[in-house]
């Protein structure tokens, strides 16, 4: 498990701090809003309402012990590059910003971000692969390490059902939805046997999604 700071509760900010707790990570979640941090507040390991733009607020929230950030206030340049600045002082070991467009990436990467995303732009291109990608119909990237995909059953869980596969347990795998011709079951029905016609919506690990390609 790795401990993940999300700055900024915007709608990127709440999918990326809640997918990730999700996931099972640590989440602490920081935002000015105090309404918002207490709407969220059971859907994160830990809500504050506070100003990241202050180092000595993220010093005291122990920012600094944190594995990644999330900088999620990509239309305010100035509050992101001032907080990602925060960030790199405290020794936060690995910056993901938002961004609104180039000029706001190329600036926030001189100043040490990591990695700089353009939501709409990075849908677009996943979307692209996903269409493109033999098995993979679409993909949405969550974080480095984890995302939700829709996958093609693998031949040895046809004739089974997710019940009996135990797929959260043996693999990690989370299935949100199942597609079965033009039916899409959500939550999906754990006792309705799969078949090779039957598409899969994961939230999952990479490698374990790439293990689950290879079957």
């Amino acid at each position: 498990m790795k401990s993940y700071v999300v700055i900024g509760l915007g709608r990127f900010g709440l999918e990326m701090a809640t997918k990730l707790y999700a996931c099972g990570e640590d989440v602490l979640a920081i935002d000015t809003d105090e309404a918002i941090v207490d709407k969220y507040a059971d859907k994160v390991t830990r809500a504050v309402a506070a100003d990241a733009r202050d180092i000595d607020v993220l010093r005291k929230l122990g920012v600094e012990a944190c594995d990644r950030a999330v900088v999620a206030m990509g239309s305010d340049l100035a509050a992101s590059a001032l907080i990602t600045m925060n960030l790199k002082t405290l020794g936060v070991p690995y910056i993901i910003c938002k961004a609104h467009d180039d000029t706001y990436r190329e600036i926030l990467e001189k100043l040490g971000a990591d990695r700089v995303i353009i939501p709409e732009r990075e849908m677009a291109d996943k979307l692209a692969l996903g269409l493109t990608s033999t098995g993979i119909m679409e993909y949405i990237e969550l974080s480095d390490e984890y995302g939700i995909v829709e996958i093609t059953v693998p031949e040895s869980w046809c004739g089974k059902t997710i019940r009996s596969l135990d797929l959260r347990s043996v693999y990690g795998v989370n299935v949100l939805s199942v597609r079965q011709g033009d039916e899409l079951q959500i939550p999906p029905d754990i006792d309705r046997p799969l078949d090779r016609q039957s598409a899969l919506v994961v939230l999952s690990a990479y490698d374990t999604i790439d293990r689950i390609k290879k079957m």
